[in-house]
């Protein structure tokens, strides 16, 4: 005769107080602990993983944000203060005199501007005492040594490449000759480029820089050429290491979410030995450490493991980071004030994933443990209503986040309204999948099985569903966010210029858009104009262009009155010369037709008022402004005002704007022209801003060199494609990003649930399941893991949209959200599910083994 009990009573101590075995009882179940760790690692594999590829890239990641910059004392040494002369004289002198006798040794620099014979790149004769006192953080040696005698000099080695020397050489420069000594460089800045002599020997500096330390004196009261190194530094709104332990910690949450379900898997296989500890006497405290010390050794042995792969990693990418920062950057310059709470955060998120399964393990009883069943799942109403609460916070923070227009001024609401927002998604996520399983009916029986599988273990699907809408509500909000940017048909942004375009510009033109604000008068000689037009034909012939398309332009802009907002962008004139080279006939242009434009839904803006010059009244209009004297009433401003007046003679209200797809998208092209009979319909007087060449293929590096020169020489200015991505990379890139890290969870959970499952498995085997049974019990579970992640992602991001527009008045406020990624956002709600289910089904054939062993162990 056996008895067994459901509850084991507490052993008592002989002074009545309840034992937990103390200090042995806790070595022992760490010891346990640590055992099962190194058995069963490769099941913990995930885990363990995650935390590595966390805390390496906290450690490669915070060392690139927070040495990219250049360093806060650039330029200035060791010293505190600069002092900056043009030229030299006895002025000079005595003013670097009186710095030294006010406030003792100071380190002269004198620096004379020369030109590379042939080229239009710069460089220094720099006359520097290697010794100074503060300006030895300034200058290294290469290779070589120090110029010591007036026939001595030596050049960083881009100068010395440019002048064709090297070490050993001898260079000859206004009617001296100095034998090149030595490569040396600016260790604070590489792009400095430099000859360096002994101090003393520039004839005619066309600069002297002085280093001094100034304390307890304001540096502007010693005059206006002395800066001090704390103005100088960049003020960053943002700390770049605050940046980083952001996403560290974001990351943290997302692994802490995937721990849980590990943790809750690896403490359900446990369950039966967890039991028997409990039989045998150990106190709930016992069995919560056990799984807890295993959650912290993962912890400590994957921060140790990752934080050893992120230095290895840091170490090969510094010299990379160099070239590309422009500045030497030391071996362990690392930010360690980032690392260390970083690798803290790791231990302490596995201790605390692993704590909420050791909680749930305690409330089993002992019966019920040593049978191996699972706790029952939590009620959802206890999560969902803290839930909704969470939610409703996130929505108020956000919103009033949003008021502020993003200026700064409430970004610990925006952080909080963010991390209310996610603690809602984790705490709604049960509700949701207990709500999927209730419709699972009239499914087919492997699809019913996987859904209330899913619901009967909440604890590990919730906190894994959780995880994946975390990386949906990412991409999501990305998404949204960069379609309502770049959906701003006033403020345009994006690529300036396509890879085969550059423009060049003549003194009158506004390099980078904008009215020219001198207004329509041109400032060169219609000599100096042809001169510059067969420069540019030129330049086009050597490009392969067939010729340059002419760009003019008027005094005339663009505002939107409803929003008092201007027009971003240059308004060139519709040339039949421009609208030919973009295949649009002047014949089929509406004659009526005052603006033509290619930004989607700017046509149909009302209150568009064009803006504009009036030569008979001298009267210019400048953006931003009020109209100048002579235009009578009204001002422009930011902010909707009740009625927006339009001067008669400065301003032509609800031009006719007519959509024309053809002419280019570059926020620096000629995307809105304005029609030559508006021009002539308002007497504007035009000139030529520049010319466009279109070359037949991408531009290469060695043509933009050669053009940047050619048009120096002409008096030209060069713009060329710059690096800004067009919203399509934006959102396509983090729908990618999404979609990967949302799949990349949802296979380490279905491993996990495969494992956990894999006793029922073998019973659906041996009763006669076939492959397609086990593939469909699989591909229910990832696809529906994947829907409702989709969902709730989506749902959450625009939640988070809607609230931080809905109180902003920037884009529009909430009518900027009506530029929707449709394609996107189908991709991942559709997509997404679909990808899971196809990967779920074809991963999930293979028969399980030992079916008729496994039963009996």
């Amino acid at each position: 005769m056996t008895t067994s009990v459901l509850e084991r009573p507490a052993p008592v101590e002989a002074e009545g107080r309840a034992s937990n075995g103390g200090v042995p009882a806790r070595r022992a179940m760490a010891r346990w602990a640590w055992r099962l760790f190194r058995r069963e690692w490769r099941q913990q594999l995930m885990v363990l993983a995650l935390i590595v590829v966390a805390v390496a890239a906290t450690i490669v990641g915070a060392a690139v944000a927070t040495n990219t910059p250049p360093p806060a004392n650039s330029g200035f040494g060791t010293a505190r203060d600069l002092a900056t002369f043009p030229g030299s004289g006895p002025q000079v002198a005595a003013g670097i005199a009186q710095l030294q006798h006010r406030f003792g040794p100071v380190d002269v620099i004198d620096n004379q501007a020369l030109t590379v014979p042939g080229s239009i790149d710069t460089y220094d004769l720099r006359a520097q005492n290697p010794q100074g006192p503060y300006g030895q953080p300034m200058l290294s040696l290469v290779s070589g040594h120090y110029p010591a005698g007036s026939d001595q000099v030596a050049m960083t080695s881009g100068v010395a490449a440019s002048l064709n020397l090297a070490v050993g050489d001898v260079w000859h420069h206004a009617g001296q000759n100095r034998r090149v000594v030595g490569i040396v460089q600016n260790p604070q800045s590489l792009l400095d480029e430099f000859a360096l002599v002994a101090p003393g020997q520039v004839a005619s500096p066309s600069q002297i820089k002085v280093l001094f330390d100034a304390p307890g004196v304001d540096a502007t009261s010693l005059g206006s050429n002395v800066q001090a190194s704390s103005s100088a530094a960049p003020g960053n709104t943002i700390n770049p290491k605050t940046i980083v332990l952001t996403l560290a910690t974001l990351g943290m949450l997302l692994i802490g979410l995937v721990a849980v379900g590990g943790f809750t898997v690896l403490a359900q296989r446990r369950l039966r030995s967890i039991g028997m500890l409990g039989a045998l006497g150990a106190t709930d405290r016992n069995i919560r450490l056990v799984v807890r010390a295993n959650g912290l050794v993962v912890g400590v042995v994957g921060t140790l493991l990752g934080a050893a792969l992120g230095l290895a990693a840091w170490l090969v990418y510094r010299p990379h980071l160099e070239a590309s920062a422009h500045h030497l950057i030391g071996v362990m310059a690392l930010p360690w004030t980032v690392i260390f709470p970083a690798m803290i955060l790791a231990v302490v998120t596995t201790f605390v994933a692993a704590s909420r399964p050791a909680r749930s393990v305690t409330k089993v009883p002992i019966v019920a443990a040593l049978s191996g069943r699972p706790a029952p799942p939590r009620p959802v109403h206890r999560s969902a209503v803290p839930g909704a609460i969470a939610l409703g916070i996130a929505f108020l923070l956000l919103t009033y986040s949003g008021a502020t227009n993003g200026n700064g001024g409430a970004a610990l609401e925006l952080v909080l309204g963010l991390v209310a927002l996610i603690v809602a998604i984790i705490l709604l996520a049960p509700l949701c999948i207990a709500a999927l399983a209730s419709i699972a009916r009239s499914t087919p029986i492997a699809v019913r099985l996987a859904l209330r599988d899913l619901s009967r273990f909440r604890s590990r699907s919730g906190s894994a569903l959780a995880a994946i809408s975390l990386g949906v509500l990412i991409a999501v909000i990305i998404c949204v966010a960069a379609a309502a940017r770049y959906g701003n048909v006033l403020d345009y942004v994006g690529p300036n210029l396509a890879s085969n375009q550059l423009i060049v510009y003549t003194p009158d033109g506004s390099m980078g858009g904008g009215p020219n604000p001198a207004g329509p008068v041109s400032t060169t000689t219609p000599a100096e104009t042809q001169a510059m037009a067969a420069s540019a034909r030129n330049l086009a012939t050597a490009l392969g262009s067939t010729g340059p398309i002419q760009l003019e332009q008027t005094s005339a802009t663009l505002l939107h009155a409803a929003v008092g907002r201007n027009f971003g962008g240059q308004v060139y004139v519709a040339t039949p010369q421009l609208l030919r080279a973009f295949g649009i006939n002047s014949a089929d242009v509406d004659p009526n037709a005052d603006v033509l434009t290619m930004r989607p839904g700017l046509a149909s803006l009302t209150g568009m008022q064009l803006l504009y010059s009036d030569p008979s009244k001298g009267t210019t209009v400048i953006p931003g402004g009020g109209p100048g004297p002579g235009a009578g009433g009204g001002t422009l401003h930011d902010g909707p005002p009740t009625s927006f007046p339009c001067p008669i003679g400065s301003c032509m209200a609800n031009p006719k704007i007519v959509t024309a797809s053809a002419l280019p998208s570059g926020t620096s092209a000629p995307n809105t022209v304005i029609t030559e009979h508006a021009v002539h319909h308002l007497g504007l007087q035009v000139v030529t801003a520049g010319w466009l060449i279109q070359a037949p293929n991408p531009l290469t590096t060695t043509q933009i060199t050669s053009a940047r020169q050619a048009s120096a020489e002409a008096g030209l200015t060069l713009e060329t494609k710059n690096d800004q991505p067009t919203s399509a990379e934006i959102i396509n890139w983090a729908t990618a990003f999404g979609i990967l890290l949302a799949l990349g969870i949802l296979a380490m959970t279905v491993g996990l649930i495969r494992s956990e499952t894999a006793g029922d498995l073998r019973v659906l085997t041996a009763t006669g399941a076939g492959s397609s049974t086990r593939r469909t019990l699989t591909a229910a579970t990832a696809g529906a893991l994947a829907l409702l992640g989709a969902v709730i992602g989506t749902v959450a991001g625009y939640v988070a949209a809607i609230a931080w527009f809905r109180g902003s008045t920037l884009n529009g406020g909430l009518s900027a959200l009506s530029s929707v990624p449709t394609n996107n956002l189908l991709i991942i709600l559709i997509g997404m599910p679909l990808l899971a289910a196809a990967g779920g089904w074809l991963f999930a054939g293979r028969e399980p083994s030992g079916i008729a062993m496994q039963p009996m162990e």
